[in-house]
């Protein structure tokens, strides 16, 4: 049965290019997708699947009921696409100015689109019950698949799948990492008041800019002197503005920065550090703080066993030498939202290949992939929801 499940996928590979191709050049950024939402929910729909559409909002979810008793699995793929400009030079390259599929959203929906195609021509056969998520906003913080989870997108799903197609892995490759794999996101703005006046007259003002000087350099000790050498974190200030003039001290200094972070311990550790920090940086030299941390995004956490499986799946679609033990990425998805609810595991698919200059990193102007990871995730999630 996988073998003429895979062949017909094979089959409507080039329909599937096409579907890529048409979402990358028509591409919407996160929280304005309408274009692409709706264009997922006719094509569900006309495979007699069933459709919820606007679900958290921009979201699509479509429902296939197996013919065999088994589990409900959910398998998801991200739509949206960044403010970029794209440099490919491809014939499909994007029509709208200052926006591309800089990430491979494009390639994860076609995948799914194939799967849930050919899976709905065999339902008889599929245990249990699919259900294909389409995330809006995954570039986006907040990102879609919280408000998802909360209008009923995992309603009795027992596990969930996720892939990202990758341009820095070689294609044929399938790359998954058991346990935390991404960081979690958190971000935090700061806004200081001083007292502005002349730059001749310093003591008669309270300095935001000398303050947020200091502040920033004292936020430089908390991962270095707070949170154990053993657990990875990574705390940036990404944005410092204040002051127009060179001849004037403000009256106010706002501050931007993020936390990436792996396990829940260091999250609060550092959290908590960051709030005492900023008040007494600024208490002592006489200034007045605004302060928020917005916790964004928890860690992606693979859940052991089912990284296993996706395993021994990989190894036995495209070989051992072709599967890749990863390392945790220092980048959040919010992927995680999902595996906060239930197990799930995300793995990374290669589509690196230098010959088609489909090897520029992600969020660049000339990011491009090698379109046959359409075919190998594809695989992946039909041999992975057709059972053990």
């Amino acid at each position: 049965m996988l073998e003429t499940i895979f062949t017909r996928l094979e089959e409507i590979y080039p329909e599937l290019v096409e579907i890529r191709r048409d979402f990358h050049m028509y591409p919407e950024l996160s929280h304005h997708e309408v274009r692409t939402p709706k264009k997922i929910a006719d094509y569900l729909s006309q495979l007699g699947i069933e459709v919820r559409t606007e679900v958290g909002g921009r979201g699509v979810v479509g429902t296939l009921e197996g013919g065999k008793p088994g589990k409900t699995i959910a398998l998801r793929a991200d739509f949206d696409a960044l403010p970029i400009q794209e440099e490919t030079n491809v014939p499909y390259q994007s029509t709208v100015p200052g926006v591309m599929h800089a990430c491979g959203h494009d390639l994860h929906t076609a995948a799914l689109l194939g799967v849930a195609k050919v899976l709905s021509e065999v339902r008889e056969h599929i245990p249990g019950t699919i259900k294909f998520i389409h995330q809006f906003a995954e570039e986006a913080t907040p990102g879609g698949a919280k408000p998802m989870i909360e209008d009923g997108c995992l309603d009795g799903v027992d596990l969930i799948y996720g892939a990202h197609v990758m341009s820095t892995e070689e294609f044929g490759t399938v790359s998954v990492k058991e346990g935390y794999a991404s960081s979690a996101q958190d971000d935090f703005n700061i806004v200081i008041y001083g007292k502005g006046g002349h730059g001749s007259e310093p003591h008669l003002t309270v300095d935001p800019i000398v303050t947020g000087s200091q502040l920033v350099v004292n936020l430089q000790q908390i991962v270095s002197r707070r949170v154990s050498p053993l657990q990875a974190a990574a705390l940036t200030v990404g944005s410092f503005v204040s002051g127009e003039a060179n001849n004037i001290i403000p009256d106010k200094a706002v501050i931007k920065g993020t936390v990436r972070t792996f396990d829940e311990e260091a999250r609060s550790i550092i959290e908590e550090a960051i709030e005492a920090v900023t008040k007494s940086t600024c208490t002592a030299n006489g200034a007045q703080v605004e302060y928020e941390y917005v916790k964004d995004c928890p860690s992606i956490y693979n859940d052991p066993n089912e990284t296993k499986y996706v395993e021994e799946v990989a190894k036995e679609l495209f070989g051992e030498k072709n599967l890749i033990t990863g390392v945790p990425m220092m980048g959040s998805e919010d992927f995680a939202f999902y595996q906060k609810e239930i197990p799930g595991v995300y793995f990374i698919v290669g589509g690196k290949n230098t010959e088609l200059h489909a090897d520029y990193p992600h969020h660049h102007p000339k990011f491009n992939v090698d379109e046959r990871a359409i075919i190998n995730i594809g695989k992946m999630f039909i041999r992975l929801v057709m059972g053990k």
